[in-house]
């Protein structure tokens, strides 16, 4: 069928390429308006903690989003200036659109203080809707000597999130292109062969990234796609052209040009189609987890994947039915025969000494596991923002200032208690109080505030006398604040931050039988429920990713050793990852800042490298099969293998480790992370695991690596 396929581009090969010129012009321009629609860091997951938030918005009045406005003065500027610039400020801000509430640092108690200052604006539209509002605001607040206003919350945050992104992924790719253009220039040594590549990779990206944008009407896109799609697009499809071309050069030296492109198709194209099943699954793995990002990141990576097969099989056939034997045009030096390479040489070291390389690799792999218990998860915040950033910089100097430490969102669950009629009964008062007194007593709790301490009362009978003067100036605001109707809000502050004993304390306490119904909400209520999420379904997807790969190789090779190897190959390999990414980052080495892990990484970067790295499998173990379907003995198909195939496998690794390591280079700190965590994964696999573990096992192990359920593999020599 392949072969079929590989005929009919190449008849068609002007109709093809008119086809993809409407398909990348038509998905180009939609590509560009891509970072238009993309907003929030992608972790929304429908759960309580979003009832919680409804009903605050929706019972309470509070606003769906803030920005923060902070003020700062020099010490030589006076009270009545300082007074009157912050008074000027908000009267700029007077019939401003959408903002619902203004509340100016004289409203309330505790807004200014020394030399700085805070006002909010309120809104009723989401964070991720408010980027033309932000736009006028920047435009309508001046700074004047030693007098200065910035801002910031999480509407501001996001906007700069998305700024942040597309300047990280313009920077990567300045990094990224230039040095894999040299690296495939090492790989073919000519500018003709090396830059058809990077052609189908920008081909890949412009498609991919115009398609997602029309995901954009069926679910919310976070700013995270516009560098993960390209990390992944840039690198796959580059890797895919790179074997395919690799292939067409060695079959146009011995055949017509008609003939090379059927058989590159049906032999380079049947391993593209395979690797590309499994990274795709790898991927789908992800769809089990019912959060935006991951969610996004499936879809998108799954398209991208599926783009980049499409394009390596038809347009780039189609392409080099054109270029021909101009394909080694401009050659800078010559490419030596494989059987005199380095490769060669390496090949036979390690099949002679199978049992010491696999030793060898296993006591590396097995070492690098070992920082990995001490891997501590975050959801991406604001510290995920570059440290230069005013939006983070005002966020942080407002927590210092006026936030106590104690009172900070990670420490802060807040509840609402809804009771059958009227919450100002004295019944159900009495069951309020009641569940106070036992919040109170917890061994977690520092402080809860509710409407018995603000009002300082002990008991309904009390708070009831109080509330006989609920027109009082000092009452009224309370109650108003505290009940709606049916429902009275209760503010508990732990007395440890955002950890695994604090998830567990609010969820234990939302499972509990209580005198009242209870609504969780809080940065720790939203933390436990993303955690819960992804350690529930993370193992599905991780099932569906080993079953289905298992199944995937098994049928391509005709092997149950190869696949299984395959696999635990691959554990090995991303748990050394994961151990040398927290010894970087979370240990603080080669000059970082000790940071925690981002929660994305070990789910991405186990999702897309686990397919990934099955490029280099079904790459060797394809040139491998045939070399054993031909000549019957495993030892040399081994060695012919690794010697043809070893020099491909490290340029597309190179390339790969460029495109995603430029990210490191990049300033949000969960793409950062990623770029490195996916590099990391990439050189391992290429290295210690496909040029020394494969083949010492596949040594080891024999003729049972093409064991299959006691069935011989077809067309297989015996050796002579």
């Amino acid at each position: 069928m392949l072969q079929s396929l590989g005929e009919i581009v190449y008849r068609y090969r002007k109709w093809v390429l008119g086809a993809w010129v409407i398909i990348i012009l038509g998905f180009g321009l939609f590509s560009l308006r891509l970072p238009t629609v993309l907003s929030g860091n992608g972790f929304e997951f429908k759960g309580e903690y979003n009832l919680t938030k409804e009903i605050l918005e929706k019972d309470f009045g509070q606003p769906k989003s803030s920005i923060i406005l902070l003020f700062h003065r020099d010490k030589m500027i006076k009270d009545q200036e300082w007074k009157k610039y912050i008074d000027d400020t908000f009267k700029k801000l007077l019939g401003f659109d959408d903002v619902n509430t203004i509340t100016t640092p004289f409203d309330r108690e505790g807004m200014l203080k020394d030399s700085y200052a805070y006002g909010l604006l309120s809104f009723n539209k989401g964070s991720e809707d408010l980027g033309k509002e932000i736009n006028q605001l920047k435009k309508k607040l001046k700074n004047k000597h030693g007098l200065t206003v910035s801002m910031t919350g999480e509407p501001v945050i996001v906007q700069d999130l998305n700024q942040a992104s597309q300047e990280d992924l313009a920077k990567a790719e300045m990094i990224g292109l230039p040095i894999a253009l040299l690296v495939l220039i090492l790989a073919f040594g000519g500018v003709v062969a090396a830059a058809v590549p990077l052609i189908i990779g920008v081909v890949s990206i412009l498609t991919t990234m115009g398609i997602v944008y029309f995901f954009s009407y069926s679910t919310h896109l976070s700013i995270f796609i516009l560098n993960i799609v390209p990390m992944i697009g840039l690198a796959l499809s580059i890797d895919f052209a790179l074997l395919f071309i690799n292939r067409f050069k060695e079959e146009i030296t011995k055949h017509p040009l008609n003939e090379a492109i059927q058989i590159t198709v049906s032999t380079a194209g049947r391993s593209i189609i395979f690797s590309g099943f499994c990274v795709f699954i790898g991927l789908s793995g992800l769809l089990f987890i019912k959060i935006d990002i991951f969610q996004n990141v499936a879809l998108g990576g799954m398209t991208v994947v599926f783009v980049s097969a499409l394009t390596a099989i038809t347009f780039l056939p189609a392409l080099l039915s054109g270029v021909g034997h101009r394909i080694n045009k401009l050659s800078l030096f010559p490419i030596k025969d494989s059987s005199t390479t380095f490769w060669h040489a390496f090949a036979i070291y390690v099949m002679k000494r199978p049992v010491v390389m696999m030793v060898a690799a296993l006591v590396i792999l097995l070492a690098g596991f070992i920082p990995v218990k001490e891997m501590i998860l975050k959801i991406p915040g604001i510290d995920s923002l570059p440290a230069n950033y005013s939006s983070r910089l005002a966020y942080e100097t407002f927590k210092d200032k006026f936030v106590p430490m104690e009172k900070v969102d990670d420490k802060k669950v807040t509840i609402v208690f809804q009771s059958k009629g009227k919450m100002l009964t004295a019944n159900n008062l009495e069951k309020a109080n009641q569940l106070v007194n036992k919040l109170k007593k917890d061994q977690l709790v520092n402080q809860v505030e509710s409407l018995f301490s603000v009002t300082k009362t002990n008991n309904v009978q009390q708070l009831s006398q109080l509330m006989a003067f609920r027109n009082n100036q000092q009452i009224a605001p309370l109650l108003d604040y505290y009940v709606r109707d049916n429902k009275m809000i209760v503010d508990v502050y732990l007395k440890t931050g955002n950890n695994s004993k604090t998830r567990k304390w609010v969820k234990d306490w939302a499972n509990k039988e209580l005198p009242l119904k209870t609504f969780f909400g809080g940065q720790i209520k939203f933390e436990q429920e993303i955690f819960d999420e992804i350690f529930d379904k993370a193992p599905h997807g991780l099932l569906l990713i080993f079953v289905t790969t298992f199944i995937i190789l098994m049928t391509a090779f005709r092997s149950v050793v190869i696949p299984l190897k395959a696999i635990l190959m691959n554990i090995l390999s991303l748990g050394c990852t994961f151990g040398i990414v927290v010894w970087i980052y979370q240990r603080g080495h080669f000059g970082m800042n000790p940071v925690d892990i981002a929660l994305i990484l070990p789910v991405f970067v186990f999702s897309l490298v686990f397919g990934l790295s099955m490029d280099y499998e079904v790459f060797l173990i394809s040139r491998i099969q045939e070399f054993y379907l031909s000549t019957g003995d495993n030892s040399r198909a081994t060695v012919l293998g690794l010697t043809y195939t070893s020099k491909i496998i490290t340029s597309a690794a190179a390339i790969m480790i460029v495109v995603t390591g430029a990210f490191a280079f990049t300033g949000v700190m969960p793409i950062k992370q990623l770029g490195v965590g996916i590099a990391t994964a990439i050189f391992i696999d290429a290295t210690i695991i496909r040029m020394v573990l494969v083949p010492a096992l596949m040594k080891l192990f024999g003729d049972w690596n093409w064991w299959f359920f006691g069935l011989k593999n077809k067309n297989v020599k015996k050796p002579a």
